[in-house]
């Protein structure tokens, strides 16, 4: 079996797929979980994992930190993506997430903090980065000539 050329094609591909299934999988579970919940926000969270996805297959094209030139692999560097991008979500939408986390865990419970949303990312980032990188490399050779 031939291994696959990187392709930056393929890693957006794979990245917005595998988002979208966590997407889904959000817009599927968060009326079990939390049965008022409005109709904008399952569709945000299926729209957001998607773009995450997009987003981590795009940066899998640095390898290193641009100006510390510091090594950035895709067990480092997609995580912290996905971390950041729910972090930005959870900042601008507390007040939706914290109604969720508390819906969902109750009150007064240690997951009650909407930044939990944050590990989240963190951990969803690492299963797109993984599969990304898997299917369509990484670095200066998924861009091509």
């Amino acid at each position: 079996m031939e291994l696959q050329k990187p392709s930056l094609v393929t890693r957006i591909t794979v990245g917005k797929g595998v988002g979208l299934v966590v997407g889904l999988i959000g817009f599927v579970a968060l009326p079990i979980f939390v049965p008022e919940i409005d109709w904008f926000i399952r569709w945000g969270v299926l729209l957001w994992y998607t773009t995450m996805g997009a987003i981590i297959g795009v940066f899998g094209v640095f390898t290193e930190h641009p100006i510390l030139r510091l090594p950035m692999p895709w067990w480092f560097r997609a995580p912290v993506l996905g971390a950041w991008m729910n972090f930005v979500l959870t900042f601008f939408a507390y007040d939706t997430m914290a109604m969720v986390m508390t819906v969902t865990f109750g009150e007064g419970g240690y997951l009650q903090s909407p930044f939990w949303f944050t590990l989240e990312g963190a951990v969803v980032g690492g299963i797109i980065g993984y599969f990304a990188t898997l299917f369509g490399g990484e670095g200066k050779a998924t861009v091509g000539r």
